[in-house]
């Protein structure tokens, strides 16, 4: 077991985070900024669900101002929970915005100019864009020490700098070296009230850049408390197995200090998969709840054979092939799906089976048994068997009911194995963070579709309806 991670502690407006203090959790509301009503409304079903940060989206100066009657409206009705403004493509937004609430989270894509994904960089141009990080980030870091608001560097796997891409490419090392650039921005203007994360909707990838960047942070002697998420995981079972396996297991390591469970459902829903995850897995502390033990396929009963999967499709078991044994007799199904899949990778990690068998006592159905272990199977990217989707959360940006969408197109094209679509609700994670999709279903402007194939567009504005007929036209040729 890796020595856990121990952050420094930072303020976030009242909330202590970092060090030995509780792991957070934290959410988004899905509402528009400037609906100030239904802000406020979905900030306290969030808090009385037991969400300790909110995060809300400011697209502009109007929306920044914006949050200054959200907080005085949840002043009125006694809520005292720490607010987070969440910036894209507008810096100027977030020096408004930390002049009012008590943490700022912001894109580093966003402070190097104009994207550049084609150019060649020389030294000159690298050094050149690093004076201009310094430059943009400057003002707000000076507004930030004067309000004693925090600070998050939102590393997202997609939507990396020109640069970065350039010298590094999009991999966890890019998001590393990213993080690094702007934490070396605020070392030298002593900001440090700091918070971090590297997101992806790939676990793997997830999981890789946040070992990087712990390891980055103890050689450097720098101790920034980190915030976990797998962002756009989707919904229902996949998206829990998926923010379960990337949280979960770093949980287990010993790193995270705050986390966010990325759901496309109502972000009240996120909370309880939080918590889950923290009980079993926070501070590196795993609370053993059932077994975990290898095996002999020979070995297993002949009539449960049918509920292991193997791990590679085309390889058939033998009798001596390993398989991985998860039993659970006390899990209920949605705490199942959170153990089975941070157990799993963690036992992956350390020796590789050639199956995997779950049993659990409150679940008798072998087949969703095993529909669960392929499900696993697929967030880790061993192996596919039905269409991978990336879909994220929604936020006040959202331009089209995202949550109705996604199971639209899963009710239509879910069962094509070896396929990935992505189902975005802007262009700010649209394009960039669709992270290797085939196919890309994203919301263009209100009740508007822009259709993508990989990084090429295929067609602009259509309506719901419009886009996915042609996407289900484009696949099955129907």
């Amino acid at each position: 077991m890796p020595k856990r991670y121990i952050s420094r502690e930072i303020l976030i407006g009242s909330l202590t985070l970092g060090g030995d203090r509780a792991i957070r959790v934290q959410s988004m509301v899905n509402t528009p900024t400037l609906n100030t009503l239904a802000t406020v409304d979905q900030v306290v079903r969030l808090a009385k669900a037991g969400c300790e940060l909110v995060r809300i989206t400011a697209a502009n100066i109007r929306e920044a101002e914006n949050l200054k009657n959200i907080l005085q409206e949840l002043k009125n009705k006694k809520i005292d929970i720490p607010l987070i403004a969440d910036i894209h493509f507008q810096p100027k937004a977030a020096e408004v915005a930390a002049r009012i609430v008590d943490k700022v989270r912001i894109n580093p894509g966003n402070y190097t100019g104009k994207h550049h994904r084609n150019k060649k960089y020389s030294e000159t141009d690298y050094r050149a864009e690093l004076e201009q990080i310094s430059r943009n980030l400057k003002p707000l870091l000076n507004i930030c020490k004067q309000h004693n608001t925090a600070l998050r560097i939102g590393i997202n796997h997609g939507s990396l700098p020109g640069h970065i891409l350039y010298k590094h490419g999009n991999t966890p090392e890019g998001m590393v070296i990213s993080a690094m650039e702007f934490i070396s921005v605020c070392r030298k203007n002593n900001f440090h009230n700091l918070t971090l994360s590297l997101k992806a909707s790939d676990v793997i990838t997830m999981i890789e850049a946040n070992r990087l960047m712990v390891n980055k942070m103890k050689k450097e002697g720098i101790d920034y408390p980190l915030h976990l998420g797998v962002t756009e995981a989707g919904n229902g079972t996949e998206g829990r197995i998926k923010s379960a396996m990337g949280i979960g297991t770093l949980l287990a390591e010993g790193i995270g200090n705050t986390i966010r469970v990325s759901l496309t459902e109502p972000p009240e829903n996120e909370i309880p998969v939080a918590k889950k995850l923290i009980e079993y897995y926070g501070r590196g502390h795993s609370k053993r709840v059932g077994k975990m033990q290898w095996q002999a396929f020979g070995k297993i009963p002949v009539n449960q054979r049918d509920a292991v999967v193997s791990i590679k499709e085309t390889k058939p078991l033998s009798d001596n092939s390993k398989i991985l044994l998860l039993s659970y007799p006390f899990l209920s199904f949605n705490n199942l799906i959170l153990r089975a899949a941070v157990d799993f990778n963690l036992a992956y990690e350390k020796q590789k089976p050639d199956g995997v068998f779950i049993r659990n006592g409150f679940e008798t159905d072998s087949g969703r048994l095993k529909e669960l272990a392929l499900q696993i199977l697929q967030a880790r990217g061993l192996r596919y068997y039905k269409t991978e989707f990336v879909a994220c959360p929604s936020c006040g940006r959202t331009h089209f009911n995202i949550e109705k969408e996604l199971e639209k197109v899963k009710k239509r094209l879910g069962n094509i194995k070896g396929l990935k679509i992505a189902v975005m609700g802007c262009l700010v994670n649209g394009p960039g963070e669709m992270a290797g999709a085939d196919y890309g279903f994203v919301g263009s402007a209100p009740g508007k579709v822009d259709l993508y194939q990989g990084p090429k567009i295929l067609f602009k504005n259509l309506t719901e309806e419009e886009a996915l007929d042609r996407l289900e036209k484009i696949i099955l040729g129907k």
